[in-house]
């Protein structure tokens, strides 16, 4: 059990890279974003191929990105230049990116199993400070048996994370990036203020896409290979840790939303975790754990809210009723 739940936390923390992408679009510019499908095997797919090719695994890291940037731009163009809805641009360019997808892989699956990814660089360099073993033997001290050995991925990539965390804080609150929150709430609002909505969208979707194509490739690196399918309904899992992220952590402020997101990538993968532990349900039943979770997550905080305002009016009502009965005696 304690082997499954680091493995989802750490796999969670990598997905998290990829919610912060969908969030970017899916909250800040109110736009619907099926690119990630898309996108996301793009960033596997070149990384991988990159990696085969004999390119150092960081650089074909970034290269992942910037062929995610390009896609993201290419269906903010669809939308504002060729004027399609925005939901139709990004099921068109998510179509488009599994033929490109195949021609960069040349193949459904490239496996990298022996190949040099950038973990297997990290698990080398670490072993030889003997930090995983100090880990293992704090652990093992408390009872804690057959811990994992993989302890350098884990803290780079909350490293990694939270660096992409503070950089897309540090990009919202910028000139350009209260632009980019402003076209999201409302586009004539900050035309008038003549700012170039357009260019504004085709950039956020973009950076948006070079953050789910940078989660593709690290997540190819990190299981070992990249597969033509693999994106399959990951929009979905990126508004569940969205949305799960906002109900249990709030959305005060920027800061706190993409922290938030980051908390609802983990808590989605332990959930699923655990619930996939269970004896009735099996892997095939993730999708249907997903939907469940988004359910709830959507329905509990408005449940709440419903209730607590209820739960007032009736403290109003009581309060009311008192103090006609005061004034009456």
């Amino acid at each position: 059990m304690l082997i499954s739940l680091f493995g989802a936390f750490e796999s969670g923390i990598i997905y998290a890279i990829m919610a912060l992408g969908v969030y970017l679009t899916f909250r800040v510019l109110d736009f619907p974003d099926l690119t990630v499908d898309g996108s996301f095997v793009t960033g596997a797919a070149v990384a991988s191929i990159a990696i085969i090719s004999g390119i150092p695994p960081i650089i074909a890291t970034l290269m992942a990105a910037v062929a995610g940037f390009f896609a993201g731009c290419v269906t903010g163009l669809l939308h504002t230049k060729g004027k399609i809805n925005s939901l139709l641009s990004g099921i068109l360019m998510m179509i488009a990116l599994y033929s490109i997808n195949l021609r960069i892989m040349g193949q459904p699956t490239l496996p990298l199993l022996n190949e040099t990814t950038i973990f297997k660089q990290l698990e080398s360099i670490w072993a030889s400070t003997g930090i995983n073993s100090f880990f293992n033997s704090i652990l093992g001290s408390l009872g804690m048996d057959n811990t994992p050995a993989t302890w350098s991925i884990l803290i780079v990539m909350i490293i990694v994370t939270i660096a992409i965390k503070l950089l897309t804080d540090y990009y919202l609150k910028t000139e350009v990036g209260l632009a980019l929150r402003a076209t999201g709430d409302n586009q004539k609002m900050i035309r008038s203020f003549s700012a170039n909505t357009d260019t504004l969208i085709i950039v956020g979707v973009g950076f948006s896409n070079a953050l789910v194509a940078f989660s593709g490739a690290l997540i190819a690196q990190h299981g070992g290979f990249a597969d033509v399918g693999m994106g399959i309904g990951l929009i979905i899992i990126g508004l569940a840790s969205v949305i799960i992220g906002e109900a249990l952590f709030g959305t005060k402020t920027i800061a706190r939303t993409t922290l938030a997101v980051i908390g609802g990538a983990i808590v989605y993968r332990i959930v699923v975790t655990l619930a996939l532990q269970a004896e009735f349900l099996e892997t095939g039943d993730m999708k249907l754990i997903t939907a469940l979770l988004v359910i709830a997550a959507l329905v509990a905080p408005k449940a709440i809210r419903t209730r607590r305002e209820k739960k007032r009016r009736l403290q109003k009502r009581t309060e009311l009723s008192r103090y006609k009965v005061e004034e009456a005696s």
